[in-house]
């Protein structure tokens, strides 16, 4: 099956904690149902020390969120929309906003 998300997409959080917060798609792991999204789900590691990173401390980074708590936005209207399949008459599959009709991907 196609993916509805991907990474770079332009996405709003629907629902948990960080509702209402936009971001990219930073990264997708479709085996989990999952995305990273920037600047959002925001958490602390403490980590050790290593050859990589001399300093350790405490870091922050984004966590996975669950593919259903995002909604892409409708390039159009800027508001959040789902997203349907379209095949073009050249024959290519597209992923076009259920709101507005327009293609997201080109």
């Amino acid at each position: 099956m196609a993916a509805k998300i991907k990474k770079g997409d332009y996405v709003v959080v629907i629902a948990g904690g960080d509702k209402g917060k936009k971001g990219n798609v930073l990264k997708v792991f479709p085996k989990e149902n999952r995305v990273v999204v920037e600047g959002v789900r925001i958490v602390k590691r403490h980590v050790r020390p290593s050859q990589a990173d001399p300093e350790g401390g405490i870091k922050q980074f984004e966590a996975p969120i669950h593919v259903s708590n995002v909604a892409h936005i409708d390039p159009k209207d800027n508001v959040p929309t789902r997203v349907g399949f379209k095949t073009l008459k050249d024959g290519q599959k597209v992923r076009v906003a259920r709101k507005s009709g327009e293609v997201i991907d080109v």
